[in-house]
């Protein structure tokens, strides 16, 4: 597993593109996860995102995955779980001081994040990690997430424009008044009478 995530390290852009591919899937299928039931749904889920991201980047399942603003480097590698940067006790060459085979994962965290096109967002300071989401989804969590994101943002346009045109949201489009008719215009049955009385004449 150690040799796998050096490689996805090494090819950082690669996942990168990959992830920012899935991610927006994961927010559209916010309709059929919510159906099903996030809830029921995160045991089946986890398992398989342990496997998957297990393999790839010996995942610790903190529920809080940070790996697009860390190079494809896993911070909760490091032995103390730092999130934000190394530690002093990195060695001259760039090994972590408490497993002195393992290359310092936030040396990792910087090469790869060199490759990568959003690589400037490992400067993101990143918050404590919260022990209580251990285990969990991160996956559901961003498709819950982003899909609340984009649902508060198209209720904040709708207010706005409310708010900008109060008196056309006050009528509704079926109760609107109809356009006036023009000063000479004749009713429709009116006017087909007259044509047919001309043309009787003309006969």
């Amino acid at each position: 597993m150690y040799a796998v995530r050096r490689f996805v390290v090494r090819h950082s852009r690669a996942f990168e593109w990959i992830y920012e591919t899935f991610e927006p899937v994961l927010v559209v299928l916010d309709p059929v996860w919510s159906k099903f039931g996030y809830n029921r749904l995160e045991r089946p889920v986890a398992i398989a995102e342990h496997a998957i991201k297990g393999f790839l980047f010996d995942c610790q399942m903190c529920g809080q995955c940070v790996l697009s603003s860390t190079g494809m480097s896993c911070p909760m590698n490091c032995p103390k779980n730092l999130r934000n940067g190394p530690c002093g006790g990195v060695r001259e060459n760039g090994n972590c001081e408490v497993k002195p085979w393992m290359k310092c994962v936030w040396v990792d965290a910087w090469d790869g994040a060199s490759r990568m096109k959003g690589g400037d967002k490992i400067s993101t300071v990143q918050p404590p990690v919260d022990r209580s989401l251990e285990g969990s989804s991160s996956w559901l969590r961003v498709a819950r997430e982003r899909a609340a994101e984009k649902r508060a943002s198209r209720d904040a346009d709708r207010q706005a424009m409310a708010e900008a045109f109060p008196e056309a949201r006050a009528e509704e489009p079926a109760a609107a008044p109809l356009a006036p008719e023009p000063p000479n215009a004749q009713p429709m049955q009116e006017a087909d009478e007259s044509t047919t009385v001309m043309s009787t004449e003309k006969t």
